[in-house]
């Protein structure tokens, strides 16, 4: 009998990821989760904001996630590779990427682990990512 698919992923799984990587505190609400590295943000829940809106009704977006990443060179990839990964003009200029959290389950889990390392790396000291990742 074949394994049953895994669940899909989930605020909870982002939290786990987050919270697992050395020196991270949720700096944020229950609601809006902050996430950060020796007082760098990293990875944080948005509140509706008039530049992410759904295109479908107007309704500005409640759920928007935006993960810090390496550079500009990562940001375009994460973007090329599609939905769910997006970006508006706000954070143009800005190593940035965004996903709505009713989208998380189009991810693998091993692509979300990524994703949240390399961010927490791109804001953490050297010297500590250095021990943790090698």
């Amino acid at each position: 009998m074949p394994a049953p698919d895994p669940a899909p992923l989930s605020r909870d799984d982002v939290d786990a990821l987050a919270m697992a990587l050395p020196e991270v505190t949720n700096d944020g609400t229950p609601e809006h989760p902050a996430y950060a590295v020796r007082g760098k943000g990293f990875l944080f829940w948005r509140g509706p904001r008039k530049d992410a809106v759904d295109p479908e009704t107007g309704e500005r977006l409640a759920d928007v996630i935006a993960v810090v990443v390496p550079g500009a060179d990562d940001k375009e990839a994460i973007l090329q590779s599609g939905p769910p990964w997006f970006t508006t003009p706000h954070f143009d200029g800005y190593d940035y990427v965004l996903v709505r959290e009713r989208d998380l389950p189009q991810l693998e889990y091993v692509e979300l682990a990524e994703i949240v390392a390399d961010a927490w790396a791109s804001r953490a000291p050297r010297k500590l990512v250095k021990e943790h990742l090698g």
